[in-house]
């Protein structure tokens, strides 16, 4: 008998639990009877956030983006202004070299033309002392020669007129001096 109240009292539970299944209408977003009501809610959502972000989150973007707009639009015409300053000042950069570079060589010629001034006074101050030098030392030769030569003749006579006297005979003072004139001359 427990058995049999048992198992009455579970089929009872599994019916009633059927029951109630199929009295229900299931998800309440599926239940046709509340779709008016849901449709309501849904549209005074969607004007409410139209409403919220057309009064105030739109506007506050759109300023932002603005700015932002106006901010590139003043960095750009800067960046640009920039530039040209950049590429007077390179251009000015440019001419200064350039002219820097023209004076060096202006400076290079007239040091140039000043150095080849001096080295050719120098040069010629040493030619004309090499030339007076060279005038002394032929004056200086021309008078040993003749000096040489007057002494070889001396020397050349008084041989002579020993070798002469050597050999037993008696020499002319004049025939010496003819004769060794003669063979000096050649």
């Amino acid at each position: 008998m427990a058995t049999e109240s048992t198992e009455a009292a579970h089929g009872a539970a599994e019916a009633a639990g059927h029951a109630a299944a199929a009295g229900a209408p299931g998800m309440p977003q599926l239940d046709f009877s509340t779709f008016p009501n849901q449709i309501f809610w849904l549209a005074l959502t969607l004007i409410a956030i139209y409403l919220v972000l057309s009064r105030v989150a739109l506007p506050r973007i759109g300023a932002v983006l603005a700015e932002r707009k106006g901010t590139i639009t003043n960095d750009l015409a800067a960046a640009e202004e920039l530039k040209l300053k950049a590429e007077e000042a390179e251009q000015a950069y440019q001419k200064a070299l350039s002219d820097a570079r023209a004076e060096a060589q202006r400076i290079v010629a007239e040091t140039r033309a000043g150095i080849q001034k001096e080295l050719d006074a120098a040069t010629a101050k040493a030619n004309a002392e090499i030339a007076a030098r060279a005038a002394e030392s032929e004056k200086r030769i021309a008078e040993i020669r003749a000096s040489a030569m007057e002494s070889v003749a001396a020397v050349a006579r008084d041989t002579a007129g020993a070798i002469v006297g050597a050999l037993g005979a008696q020499a002319d003072a004049s025939a010496i001096e003819a004769a060794v004139a003669a063979r000096l001359k050649g």
